[in-house]
């Protein structure tokens, strides 16, 4: 039941992990809370803490608390605690679980000078664990529960459990952290008695030396990223258009799968998708993928978890990557496809615009949607043409993809490194430790 989109290799992947150490920043210590936590990554946000982790550890004593059991010695070591549903709980409604998880995590944040949670899976614990030892509760909002209301499909009554939750944590944090200006406008609309200073716009990173294609002149890497890819059912001679992310209403997956239809015979559809939110969900990507099979060649879908070495050569093989979410606050898959050097043909709505340079690191594609919370697209038959267009502009002109894949490459490399992200990050915990 992940909160966030599907990303990071698509699976989970070793990152450095911080360690207890002396306390560099005036003694600052920080708690991160957070549901996922290698190895159990399962989304965005998973991967998000794990590098904030890593590069907040140069500024200050960071420990951090998560969800699926305890870690392996080493890791535990290093300050990292895993917890597991209290036994009471054990069959209750998950969101029920996941609260009584989060009151054993808000117990042990004693002795930190600031708690910062991640997802409504741990904004309780954030926000008890705050109230309870009197230090500032920080939020990054990865998504708001509000705009996902097809979750109630999934959670059923559990569903307004996390939006109450979600609600009180933000409304009594100290700082809320946006990651990104889309998502911050959001957070003011879904939430308007919070006060917008208090709302701060920290993008998402990538791991840029994790994430690159075998380099042109390492010829023997190039070959076994190739064999990676063909082992996959990918034709690299081929033009291929290649998706990567959960089975959830969010990522408008029916959507492009339409838009597949449309798209010249020449041109593979390469689906890295598994994780479905429901049944009817999964239902009805299988049918449209089986209709589409009916019609053309070079349809490969890849339901299993990818570790990364394998998914960056499944994005080396493929031309031009696609996000056509409904609801997507930024959407660290878009960065990490560009670190590879594919363009990104995304929709244009939450954080996707300040990630995609249109025209220059790929296309965006327009959409009108309802406001309803659900984001659907008000005309779908045109959105479903638009992003087609779009992808066949990109995917049968192989040169400038090219070109809009290096320039999306230098665009991580300026805009979205980890150690920036870090830097702007202990800026937020100053100004709030400041104001407390």
């Amino acid at each position: 039941m992940s909160d966030v989109d599907a990303a990071s290799g698509f699976a989970p992947h070793p990152v450095p992990v911080p360690g207890p150490a002396p306390r560099p920043d005036g003694g600052l210590r920080v708690d991160l809370l957070t549901r996922e936590f290698p190895p159990h990554v399962y989304g965005g946000a998973g991967v998000h803490v794990a590098e904030l982790a890593a590069v907040l550890a140069q500024h200050a004593e960071v420990r951090v608390r998560c969800f699926d059991g305890p870690r392996d010695a080493a890791t535990e070591a290093s300050g990292v605690t895993g917890y597991v549903t209290p036994a009471a709980l054990s069959g209750a409604n998950a969101a029920l679980a996941t609260l009584g998880t989060d009151l054993v995590m808000a117990d042990d944040v004693a002795g930190a000078d600031l708690v910062h949670s991640h997802t409504w899976y741990a904004n309780m614990a954030g926000h008890l664990g705050g109230l309870l030892h009197g230090v500032p509760h920080v939020v990054t909002a990865h998504s708001l529960e509000p705009l996902r209301p097809w979750k109630a499909e999934q959670l059923g009554g559990g569903y307004a459990l996390s939006s109450w939750a979600e609600r009180t944590a933000y409304l009594g944090a100290a700082g809320v952290i946006a990651v990104s200006a889309g998502m911050r406008a959001d957070i003011l609309r879904v939430y308007p008695e919070l006060d917008p200073q208090r709302v701060h716009v920290v993008h998402n990173g990538i791991d840029l030396s994790g994430w690159r294609r075998p380099a042109a002149d390492d010829a023997a890497a190039r070959a076994a990223a190739e064999t990676t890819a063909r082992r996959y059912g990918i034709d690299p001679n081929r033009p291929a258009v290649v998706f990567v992310g959960r089975i959830t209403r969010q990522k408008g997956l029916p959507y492009l799968l339409r838009a597949a239809a449309e798209l010249p015979p020449e041109v593979q559809l390469v689906l890295c998708a598994g994780a479905p939110d429901t049944p009817a969900i999964m239902a009805e990507v299988v049918g449209l993928v089986e209709r589409l099979r009916v019609s053309r060649t070079g349809v490969v879908w890849i339901e299993e978890m990818l570790p990364r070495p394998d998914l960056i050569a499944v994005l080396a093989a493929c031309t031009v990557f696609v996000c056509p979410s409904v609801y997507e606050p930024l959407g660290i898959v878009n960065l990490e496809a560009m670190a590879v050097g594919l363009p990104v043909v995304g929709t244009a709505t939450g954080g996707i615009p300040e990630v995609v340079d249109d025209g220059v690191t790929g296309l965006l594609v327009p959409v009108e949607q309802a406001d309803d919370g659900t984001g659907t697209p008000l005309d779908p038959d045109r959105f479903v043409a638009d992003l087609a267009a779009a992808l066949t502009s990109v995917a049968t002109d192989r040169e400038r993809a090219a070109m809009m894949g290096a320039d999306g490459r230098r665009r991580a490399e300026e805009h979205f490194a980890w150690t920036a992200i870090g830097d702007r990050t202990m800026d937020v915990y100053r100004q709030v430790l400041d104001q407390t």
